[in-house]
């Protein structure tokens, strides 16, 4: 019998693979739907998502939404817009500082089930070097921003929307000269359920 989606959900919250190495214990985050359209790929609940059970539920998540042009109750209307990151749990803090990348068992054991159970994606933002890597394979994350049209029309690669991004952003002009109209061009025409718009060349900028 094949799987449904409640089933794989069921399963998800279930779950127990990384137990031991999660230091405030499991609670997988996702949020999906039969009818999305748009997928956020990211990488891993922080605190405060862990906390709320709500992706992107702080100030990186502003900055995607502000990135991508639309509301709180557009992000989370999950009919439209899937959130499924690499690593579905908060996997802790680094020594450091700063969150550890997501567990190595998670997305090999349900990014694939996950993706089955929504035939109807259009786009997916990739966002952060974990999800680039896991989906795209090697590369550097400037690099594949700056030449999004590369992916289109399936991927749009996005940095890491944290606080660091802010200087990012202001060292990578052609990050808010190009790179973010088309963003918000596609996010537009898919959540219309429109075919992706032209896009025009790279600025001088």
């Amino acid at each position: 019998m094949a799987e449904t989606l409640e089933d794989l959900l069921n399963a998800i919250r279930a779950c127990q693979i990384c137990t031991a190495h999660l230091p405030l214990g499991p609670r997988p985050v996702v949020h999906v739907s039969r009818t999305a359209r748009l997928l956020i790929a990211s990488q891993a609940p922080g605190t405060r998502v862990h906390e709320t059970g709500q992706s992107f539920n702080d100030a990186s998540g502003d900055r995607l939404r502000a990135w991508m042009g639309i509301d709180r109750a557009t992000f989370y209307d999950t009919s439209r817009i899937a959130l499924v990151p690499m690593g579905l749990c908060y996997p802790g803090r680094l020594p450091q500082g700063g969150d550890r990348p997501p567990r190595l068992e998670c997305a090999p054991q349900w990014r694939e089930r996950i993706m089955a159970q929504m035939p109807d994606i259009e786009l997916t933002l990739v966002v952060g070097s974990y999800a680039q890597k896991h989906i795209l394979g090697p590369g550097q994350v400037t690099r594949r921003c700056l030449d999004f049209r590369h992916y289109l029309p399936r991927y749009f690669p996005l940095p890491h929307p944290s606080w660091r991004t802010g200087a990012w952003e202001r060292r990578t002009p052609q990050f808010g000269h190009d790179v973010l109209p088309a963003l918000r061009a596609c996010v537009r025409a898919v959540l219309a359920g429109q075919p992706l718009p032209e896009i025009p060349p790279a600025s001088a900028a």
